[in-house]
């Protein structure tokens, strides 16, 4: 009984308005905004992490006891209380058990499955509203729901069903499930046209008729829209979409916030929505990329797409080993680190940070050399280099050091393929014209480790700089070369 009176005085009665809400969910917003600000670099990314748990505790614990379930005679209802604490530890034991067995390597489509759910309890908790508006205390006692809550829930739902469609689609290109190529569908323009035009109207009229199928109608369009906007994006546009997708996470958290009179949900998916809007924004202004062609088609269009196709002449390449990459790189002055989806799916980061001590033990000065959009999401290759320890002074983004390749004595690409890939700068026909690359065929000479001759890239294409005269293949898998090329720099081969 004490307990009740407890959370009944921090809930300040249900329908009031209590300050201590108001100034705990100004505290979790705060730090939610030093953790968005601490993951901005792998040195405070840690830090960050703390921040958004603190905020997130905050803003749950504080929903929890203004929110309280309570009887008809205003007293706690300790079971739903009990239901909603399993409910919220059934999800903390799921997501611990998949945080620790994950992979680095399927963190993108893990990501996407998150936006996925994000996406699909937006819609629920829309679809909740609408079908009982006078439990969330936004209709009238005749059962009309007030016409700012229709505006609120029709967009919620609508970004809700886009942003879990969308990311299926997006989850199941990262997974391998479904080719990464652009799927471009006849018409698509005009389909996805329509459908966005239909929808929009749709949620208008939703503000004069609350009829039913006004209501699914969106939904249905909005699922499938989701799908025929992501199903002609190609892979080298997919840690675009990741972004995209989080920032649609975000609003449409945001819109629910609303619709539950939640200021902790509006502060976090506002602040989710613009930091994925900007990251969209920024990703597609290095890769020389229109956001808007972006979302309309995938990466290269028709023709490129087509163009990628083609068949290959089979043309020369210089083979090598691992003792032949040790001795090129103990005698280097020099020498630039590359590292790829490829370092990602064999799990070499380690192996690879081994290697670049032992090169600076022999005096060898190292650097590592990342792409915006190198892995599948944005930062994928910066956190696999801080679970290998790489000192962050030794990482430097593209318009950093892509001025030093032309001076490096050997550029070392493990698993990168599209973003080392010249086509970019010359080929209009090429998937990947357009897209800023890290310029290592500058290098007096590439060491570039690579699965077998047979595979291309996520965006399909061959790269000519594995027919390079200073280009020297390694093939086999990318850990294995690396723990090679560490034996032979420790020994006496080189």
């Amino acid at each position: 009984m004490e307990f009740q009176s407890i959370l009944s005085a921090a809930a300040g009665g249900h329908g009031a308005v209590n300050p201590w809400a108001a100034v705990a969910y100004l505290v979790s917003g705060i730090l939610f905004i030093l953790a968005l600000r601490g993951l901005s670099s792998p040195a405070t990314a840690q830090a960050g992490n703390r921040f958004g748990m603190a905020g997130m505790l905050i803003a749950v614990v504080t929903t929890l006891l203004t929110h309280a379930p309570a009887t008809a005679d205003g007293l706690l209802d300790t079971v739903g209380l009990v239901e909603i604490l399993v409910a919220i530890g059934i999800g903390a034991v799921i997501g611990i058990v998949m945080a620790r067995k994950i992979a680095m390597t399927a963190m993108p489509q893990l990501v996407a499955a998150f936006h996925s759910l994000v996406g699909l309890a937006a819609v629920a908790v829309a679809a909740a509203a609408y079908l009982n508006p006078q439990a969330f205390g936004i209709a009238d006692a005749a059962g009309e729901i007030f016409t700012v809550s229709r505006i609120e829930m029709g967009l919620g739902i609508a970004i809700g069903a886009i942003t879990f469609s969308g990311s299926v689609i997006a989850f199941l290109k990262l997974n391998g499930n479904m080719s990464g190529a652009p799927i471009m569908l006849p018409g698509r323009h005009v389909i996805n046209l329509g459908t966005l035009a239909a929808i929009i109207g749709l949620v208008a009229y939703f503000t004069f008729d609350q009829s039913p199928w006004v209501f699914w109608t969106v939904t249905g369009l909005s699922f499938a829209i989701g799908f025929l906007l992501i199903i002609p994006i190609g892979g080298a546009d997919m840690p675009v979409v990741v972004s995209m997708l989080n920032s649609y996470s975000g609003w449409a958290a945001a819109a629910m916030g609303f619709t539950l009179g939640n200021t902790a949900m509006i502060i976090t998916g506002a602040l989710v929505g613009s930091s994925g809007a900007i990251l969209s924004y920024i990703m597609c202004r290095a890769m020389n990329r229109s956001f808007i062609s972006v979302i309309a088609g995938g990466f290269g269009g028709d023709d490129a797409a087509a163009g990628a196709g083609g068949s290959k002449e089979q043309r020369p390449w210089k083979p090598g080993s691992a003792e032949d990459a040790a001795f090129l790189m103990s005698q280097a002055e020099n020498v630039i680190i590359v590292p790829g989806y490829g370092m990602a799916v064999a799990q070499a980061q380690h192996a690879l940070r081994e290697m670049g001590d032992q090169l600076k033990k022999e005096g060898v000065n190292v650097k590592y050399a990342i792409h915006p959009v190198a892995g599948r999401m944005p930062g994928h290759m910066n956190v696999l280099l801080a679970e290998a320890n790489v000192p962050y002074d030794e990482v430097f983004e593209l318009e950093d050091i892509n001025g030093e390749f032309a001076q490096c004595d050997v550029a070392f690409v493990i698993g990168a393929n599209d973003v080392t890939n010249p086509a970019a700068k010359t080929d209009k026909t090429s998937p990947i014209y357009g897209m800023p690359v890290l310029d290592v065929e500058k290098a007096k000479t590439v060491l570039f480790v690579k699965r077998s001759m047979g595979g291309v890239g996520y965006a399909g294409v061959d790269n000519d700089v594995f027919y390079m005269d200073q280009t020297m293949m390694l093939l086999g898998d990318a850990k294995k070369m690396a723990d090679d090329i560490v034996k032979a720099l420790s020994g006496s081969g080189h």
